[in-house]
């Protein structure tokens, strides 16, 4: 590939001189054809499109192909990726969650086993390459065939204040329902908030907490998953999903959430509450260090547990979504051995381990292993530790219809503004049921 990569710089520098560029965030939808397009989910401000724009600038600086790298940001890419692609516009690469890439655009990109087979020998994480195989396979009837590489891991958890948990006299980390229940109990007896929350984020935790108990294909069953292998398998009436929503309801009626769980809208609660040190706890990803980094106090001491097994439950704390950023390559591309090159650029050596220091996130290449940061120290063995992999919020937004219906009903149940039969029954008869 490099050999190949090589000539083809080689004949470029002759007729053209060598222009050496980089675009910075034009918005325009094509290159001029030696031009490598880069469509970013980043915006230019956060601290990942500085360690890629570095990439780039370093990529063409060694290379001589210029890039036209388009920081679109969520929205942008959300937004405008599919019909650009649609639209036979130029775009070589672009990134973004790896169940949207392999899944709503699978369709558009290249099938990378021969191109990678030498990178994830080398750097890949296995974990990572199988997530990224299965979330392909998962929209193309089974097909295992490589189509992302994987960048800026993540994995869902709950994230804790040390010196709160040492002001309450909690001792050890909750692994169990139980464990979690009885910290509480500690938190609201030192006069300390245990949970909050952005609503964002709550049918992850109603996620979590089913999966549980149902584990992840009963989640998908008891939403209707379209894609579930047995849509019978578990109902709005089965009694372990009563249990796992009365769970929710007592720990409401303890007082476990704050008081505000049901106002706030994201980032509330993570800016608000948890870090000036008004609640204990928050359920979030591992991203969650990076967003926080210019609002927690400096010594702020960062902990981290998985979600806690219930008894009796068919998932343990073993079990978690452990997700990821993913770059493609565009079926179509005229400059894909180019367009992998940059990607090599990005996601190993000093840039892969200058993106692990400026936005506090896991490390990708292997050859980082020991990089990882501070603030996400109790993080590594919960990552290692996994054995069963989560998709994003097992599953419990996999029904686009049905989604708002969890999202609005599990705030009022934290809130404690219905009863876990009201929650089910909502739930059970948006469903069908």
């Amino acid at each position: 590939m490099k050999k190949k990569l090589v000539s083809v710089l080689l004949c470029a520098a002759m007729v053209a001189g060598l222009a050496v560029g980089c675009g910075g965030g034009s918005d325009s939808g094509s290159g001029g054809g030696d031009k490598l397009v880069y469509w970013a989910m980043w915006s230019e401000e956060e601290p990942q499109a500085k360690v890629i724009q570095a990439a780039v600038e370093k990529y063409t600086e060694d290379t001589g192909v210029e890039v036209d790298v388009q920081f679109k940001g969520r929205n942008g890419q959300r937004e405008g990726l599919q019909p650009a692609l649609d639209a036979k516009q130029q775009i070589d690469l672009f990134d973004e969650d790896v169940n949207r890439v392999n899944g709503s655009w699978g369709d558009y990109t290249m099938d990378l086993e021969e191109l990678a087979a030498d990178y994830e020998a080398e750097h890949g994480n296995a974990t990572l390459f199988t997530i990224a195989r299965n979330a392909y396979a998962q929209a193309h009837d089974g097909d295992q065939t490589l189509h992302s590489i994987p960048f800026q891991p993540s994995i869902f958890g709950f994230f804790y204040n040390k010196a709160l948990f040492e002001q309450a006299g909690i001792e050890a980390v909750p692994t169990t329902l139980e464990e979690l229940d009885a910290a509480c109990a500690k938190l609201v007896e030192a006069g300390i908030t245990p949970i909050t929350g952005d609503t964002t984020y709550q049918t992850a935790y109603l996620g979590y907490h089913l999966g549980r108990y149902l584990g992840q294909d009963g989640v998908k069953a008891l939403v209707n998953d379209p894609n579930c292998a047995d849509p019978e398998a578990v109902n709005w009436d089965d009694p372990r999903v009563a249990q796992a929503i009365a769970d929710i309801e007592d720990f409401a009626s303890k007082g476990y959430y704050s008081s505000n769980i049901a106002s706030n809208i994201y980032p509330a609660g993570q800016n608000q509450e948890f870090a000036p040190g008004n609640a204990a706890m928050i359920f979030c990803g591992s991203w969650l260090p990076n967003e926080l980094k210019n609002t927690v106090a400096e010594d702020f001491e960062w902990g981290y547990f998985n979600y806690p097994s219930v008894e009796g439950g068919t998932d343990d704390s073993t079990a978690n979504n452990i997700a990821n950023q993913v770059f493609a390559i565009n079926k179509d591309s005229e400059m894909a051995e180019e367009a992998f090159e940059l990607i090599t650029y990005i996601t190993t050596g000093e840039f892969d381990q200058q993106m692990t220091e400026e936005a506090l996130c896991i490390p990708t290449d292997t050859a980082n292993a020991d990089a990882w940061p501070a603030e996400l120290a109790e993080v590594k063995p919960a990552f290692d530790g996994t054995t069963t992999y989560y998709d994003w919020a097992v599953g419990a937004e996999n029904n686009g219809d049905l989604t708002p219906v969890l999202n609005e009903n599990m705030v009022k149940l934290m809130a404690g503004s219905i009863t876990a039969d009201e929650f089910i029954a909502t739930c059970a008869s948006s469903a069908g049921e």
